[in-house]
């Protein structure tokens, strides 16, 4: 048994979960599906019987992790050989905008192609505040920074990238020069294209071509 099991639908957020596996050099095995038919173990291991699901099979005990950024730290942690946590001065940094793109980004993406509307004086209780401001924010770091730690590529890379990996495809975060730049350092890593190459793999099977 590898030391890792994946449950995963290819195109789904388990692509960020799958580069996190590849940049860490993880032991894994996969269970593959689509929506329709997601094994019943899924809603056992995790209750919202979503992906990415990672279990780690671990001296005789079975842990399972869910929601990306937990996933990408989590391997980083269980990793150290791989180089991908953040040092001393590095984990403000590291933690602030891990956090910031699973919360803030993530919520104000969603809002925006959902369509939902902050009333007028409620920004506050929103968390994210606006769209405009939370891209604002991540913009000023982006263009004096190559990335979430400054020059050096980490875990939290992985999950923050992904976030305008999928952002920029889709138009649900608008082109910025700082945005598309790291979009572009984020992909030409080896690992990343490794990982897009197997769930690729699989989409065009499911799909018959």
């Amino acid at each position: 048994m590898a030391q890792f099991t994946f449950y995963t639908v290819a195109m789904s957020r388990g692509q960020i979960a799958r580069w996190a596996l590849h940049e860490a050099g993880a032991d894994y095995d996969q269970v593959v599906f689509d929506w329709a038919t997601r094994p019943a173990v899924l809603a056992e291991l995790n209750p919202m019987n979503k992906v990415p699901t990672l279990v780690h099979h671990h001296g005789g005990h079975d842990h399972v992790v869910t929601e990306c950024a937990a996933i990408c730290h989590y391997l980083a942690e269980t990793h150290p050989a791989a180089g991908l946590l953040p040092d001393a001065h590095e984990k403000a940094s590291y933690f602030r905008w891990l956090f910031f793109a699973a919360g803030p980004l993530e919520q104000a993406v969603v809002a925006q192609s959902m369509g939902w509307e902050v009333p007028e004086g409620k920004s506050g209780m929103a968390g994210f505040g606006s769209l405009e401001r939370t891209l604002d924010s991540l913009d000023a770091w982006f263009s004096t920074n190559d990335y979430v730690c400054g020059k050096r590529f980490t875990m939290a890379d992985t999950y923050v990238g992904s976030q305008f990996i999928w952002g920029l495809r889709f138009g649900s975060i608008p082109e910025r020069p700082a945005f598309r730049a790291y979009v572009e350092r984020c992909t030409a890593r080896p690992r990343y294209q490794e990982g897009l190459a197997v769930d690729a793999a699989l989409i065009a099977e499911a799909s018959g071509s």
